[in-house]
């Protein structure tokens, strides 16, 4: 073994500069440490404050370039502390926390002989015991106390942490009792009375619902009396919101025992009732959500959440994370801690989903932060039936913890004091430090993947030995009788008035027919009512009061004088206001940030996040300002009024997936918030489909779920190539259904001004997707006057306002950039028999309106839908869906294509013209046809 390799598993010169810490000022280090270097008359024989303490450790050091002569006992000081390293270090690998099967063998081992002692030295006495705080004590009680702490059911991982008053709490608190816990009696009984309530549910609905599926916690019990600890204790240091997520091991189980949700209720979702709620699809039942206030044993009342969950597995950890940070934004901004997210993971999921790595990376970033949370791993050792071997390269599953530099504690399963004492030291190090922490529950899986699943097809040894292996709440029982704490019969009697009370429940939840499924957290959605799709297409009064309306201009484009702007963006701000003041034309950016502004002055907040959203992608928002010498930031938007909502803007981390689930999730419970996702290029939300599919289009017919997240997608057929053209409307419009969100294609900047009003100024909610521009942002025609902003109103159509009725011929349909360029053609070859009809809201339909224009157009025997993209994308399809036969419509569009767009600049183009043309005369239909196949030699054309 390297005999150096102790210093590099933390930092290599940790114990060098500790010493220099000391030779400065004693008291700034730890006692321990200080009270072992102080046992030394170093100076006497050594010039110390020269010697390298690496030497030390091997036994030669030089003095003023002089070889010096280390004594034997010194030698021995410092091979003890290398043992202690190690087993801070790499203790974790040698524990005992595999409740049914070896763990795998590691080298090297703690064993003394790999760092220079010997069995003849068990008896010495060291001082380095002062480290671990038991004083100087002999070899063999040190190497006891080493085994207790980090070899026992509770493996530590903290070394790599690179803050060290962290490592010295950590250390403290891993020395008290040798980390083990000292319960009372009560708080023992506590433990197997929750326990019981684990066990006990889980046969409960294995005899009565005989092979449905409930993903059973029964291997893992422990988490029931771990996560009624963290609640108890937490009440007590200041915690008032829990907002939790998990998937579906044990949910059933932490719902009831944990959340509160009555047994009759589950017992009806077993039953496959039907909902009382016609307009509601609803879920299985390991999937729906709860919130619950619970009242503790000191009397505290705590609001609990657990969100709702699709069966993607990780995906409600990002929404945990953004329902905590609206939570702490809109109750709690002094003090983020008073909301602790808590997520529960599986083993192969927290490994193989790149998605916990994206959520792990927010914990600290300003925009994402929510002060810590508490990762709890639910460990099968099992991915259904994958074994851990094949489930990951990492040594952990929560390997990616170390990401950010956070504890990890792997506990035994069954052993429910060592997973309360962790879970509790979980609670403490985040509350103190803000940050995140992993627990790792070692259990096992009873039953297969689900209920009617056969586990021994694929792991036969390891089913084996869980048959014939007792539960955790038997196993502690007995620890307890043994303890002199209960009496014979005491567990048998909790288990016969436990699954009495479930007997009752299931005969009242019998006497009713229907379910009803309550909402989820209801306390942040008062006032607040769920509508039909006719109701979508209630016009909004947007209007805002002119003179108001100037005030928010005048604000936005004013910089502070006391500062220095770079000179584009002194510009800019210029610009924006001699739009406003002289030239009555409002771009793009300027329509948007007065959406904003006057929302924020109506008391509402706005919240937006994405890449590079701060100046925008295309460099046009701006809402952010730079000092250019400080790089101080100045955000105009906040400085409207004194009463006003709240401004935030946050570039994001490069994901998608993470930060829409997050933004998903903090609009969730800030209803009175406009939250804003902004994607750099609209088809790079690919990367969130998930989030997409699961959460955005189902989740109030799933969860009874409104939400109001605005999702602003450029899209834009610009010669960009594939990745940059399309947002892929196509996908989102075939997530439409009923009344499940808005899709819109604006044209104007009073149109996204309106647009934004309206998601906030109705009294409810739905996901809103913009397909935003790129060239249109500083197009000259697309502009808005203030007047448009004042007076006007969301248009779902736009006529075409400079057509004669009686010569339009052809009657043009068209969304987003693709109505200017169309323009352009129209504008140039004179042609006032088109009509070109502007359809702004893609979702819910404008049927009615579109059919009252081809009405109006009586004249017209051509009525065209066209758009830039391919047939097989962009709207054509959804628009034919709502149309019946009756009403024929031509298509001018690009042909079928896998790509989006070209990759040639050049070719795009081309393209792109042949669907103008063909828009304006329908001879020139070489679009629809096939390409024609080459020709092979010889054959005629």
């Amino acid at each position: 073994m390297d005999k150096y390799s102790f210093l590099n598993a933390a930092h290599t010169t940790f114990f060098a500069d500790l010493y220099d810490k000391y030779l400065k000022s004693p008291d700034s280090i730890e006692p321990s440490w200080r009270a072992f270097f102080q046992g030394y008359d170093f100076g006497s024989e050594l010039a110390l404050d020269e010697i390298d303490v690496d030497e030390l450790a091997n036994g030669s050091a030089s003095q003023t370039g002089q070889g010096v002569e280390i004594p034997q006992s010194l030698q021995k000081e410092f091979q003890v502390i290398r043992l202690i390293d190690g087993y801070r270090s790499r203790g974790h690998l040698f524990t005992k926390t595999n409740p049914v099967r070896e763990r795998r063998k590691y080298v090297p081992t703690l064993e003394i002989e790999n760092f220079g002692l010997e069995q003849g030295d068990l008896e010495t006495v060291f001082n380095a015991g002062e480290i671990i705080g038991i004083g100087a004590s002999s070899l063999k009680d040190i190497i006891e106390h080493l085994q207790r702490i980090y070899c026992d059911a509770i493996g530590v991982e903290y070394m790599y942490i690179r803050k060290p008053e962290r490592i010295e709490w950590i250390q403290k608190w891993l020395n008290v009792n040798d980390n083990h816990p000292k319960f009372d009696v009560e708080h023992k009984k506590r433990i197997l009375r929750k326990l019981n309530q684990a066990v006990s549910f889980e046969g409960f609905l294995h005899t009565k619902y005989v092979g449905q599926k409930r993903f059973s916690l029964e291997g893992n019990e422990s988490l029931i009396p771990a996560l009624d600890a963290v609640v108890e204790r937490a009440a007590e240091l200041g915690v008032e919101q829990f907002v939790m997520g998990m998937a579906h091991r044990g949910r059933l189980n932490v719902l009831t025992n944990i959340f509160g949700k009555a047994a009759k209720d589950i017992f009806s979702e077993f039953d496959g009732k039907d909902y009382e709620q016609e307009i509601f699809d609803g879920d299985v039942k390991y999937h729906l959500g709860w919130t619950s206030e619970r009242k503790t044993d000191n009397g505290k009342r705590i609001k609990m959440n657990i969100a709702p969950n699709p069966s993607h597995l990780e995906t409600v950890g990002a929404v945990v994370e953004g329902i905590a940070r609206a939570k702490q934004d809109t109750h709690f901004p002094e003090d983020f801690s008073k909301v602790l997210p808590i997520v529960v993971h599986g083993d192969a999921a927290i490994a193989g989903q790149g998605l916990v790595y994206e959520v792990v990376q927010m914990a600290a970033l300003d925009g994402y932060k929510t002060n810590g949370t508490i990762h709890i791993v639910v460990n099968n050792q099992i991915g259904f039936t994958t074994n851990y071997l094949d489930a990951r390269t990492s040594t952990y599953c929560t390997d990616v913890g170390k990401v950010t530099l956070s504890p990890v504690l792997h506990v035994n399963a069954d052993d429910a004091e060592a997973v309360v004492h962790a879970s509790l030291f979980a609670l403490e190090y985040r509350m103190r430090f803000n940050r995140d922490v992993f627990l790792d529950l070692l259990g096992y899986r009873k039953y297969g993947h689900n209920e009617g699943d056969e586990p021994r097809f694929t792991q036969p040894k390891l089913y084996k030995a869980i048959a014939k292996h007792s539960n955790p709440r038997d196993i502690y029982a007995e620890k307890l009788l043994q303890e002199g704490v209960i009496e014979e019969g005491y567990v048998k009697k909790l288990e016969e008035e436990y699954k009495a009370s479930l007997e009752e429940e299931l005969v009242d939840s019998r006497k009713e027919d229907k379910t009803e499924i309550t909402p989820f957290m209801a306390d942040e959605w008062k006032g607040f009512s769920n509508v039909r799709e006719w109701e979508m297409m209630d016009k909004v009064d947007t209007t805002y009061d002119k003179k108001k309306l100037t005030e928010i201009a005048k604000v936005i484009t004013e910089l502070p004088s006391d500062k220095k702007f770079l000179r584009k963006v002194e510009k800019l701000v210029r610009d924006r206001k001699k739009m406003f003041f002289e030239t009555d034309k409002l771009d793009w950016a300027m329509g948007e940030l007065l959406a904003y502004g006057t929302l924020l002055s109506e008391g509402y907040g706005v919240r937006m996040s994405g890449q590079d959203v701060e100046r925008g992608t295309f460099s046009h928002r701006h809402a952010v300002m730079k000092v250019e010498e400080s790089e101080e930031e100045v955000l105009l938007l906040n400085r409207i009024s004194d009463d006003q909502g709240r401004f935030q803007i946050y570039n994001s981390l490069l994901s998608e997936y993470g930060v829409v689930g997050f933004d998903y999730g903090y609009a969730m419970a800030s209803p009175n918030t406009l939250t804003i996702w902004e994607a750099q290029f609209g088809d790079f939300s690919n990367g969130a489909q998930i989030m997409i599919d699961q959460y955005i289009s189902a989740a109030e017919d799933k969860w009874k779920l409104q939400n109001g997240l605005v999702m602003l997608l450029p899209h834009g057929y610009e010669g960009q190539g594939a990745e940059h053209s399309s947002a892929r409307m196509e996908r989102y419009l075939q997530l439409c259904a009923r009344d499940n969100m808005y899709i819109a294609d604006v044209t104007t900047p009073a149109q996204m001004f309106h647009i934004l009003r309206r998601q906030m100024k109705v009294n409810f909610r739905k996901p809103l997707i913009i397909f935003t521009p790129k060239s249109l942002l500083r197009h000259p025609k697309a502009v808005s006057s203030v007047s448009e902003l004042v007076d006007g109103v969301f248009k779902e159509v736009i006529d075409d306002e400079t057509a004669d009725v009686k010569k339009v011929k052809s009657l043009v349909f068209c969304t987003g950039k693709f109505y200017y360029d169309l323009l352009a053609a129209k504008e140039e070859h004179s042609r006032d028999d088109v009509a070109l009809v502007r359809v702004e809201q893609l979702f819910p339909v404008p049927a009615e309106q579109m059919s009252g224009l081809i009405n109006k157009y009586e004249n017209a025997d051509d009525i065209v839908w066209a758009q830039e993209e391919p047939r097989n994308m962009g709207a054509w399809s959804h628009m034919m869906m709502h149309f019946s036969e009756s009403q024929k419509f031509r298509v001018a569009s690009r042909r079928f294509y896998a790509s989006p767009a070209a990759g040639s600049a050049v070719r795009s183009k081309m393209r792109h013209q042949q669907v103008i043309d063909y828009v304006f005369d329908k001879e020139k239909d070489n679009m629809s046809k096939p390409i024609p196949k080459p020709q092979k030699a010889g054959e005629k054309g």
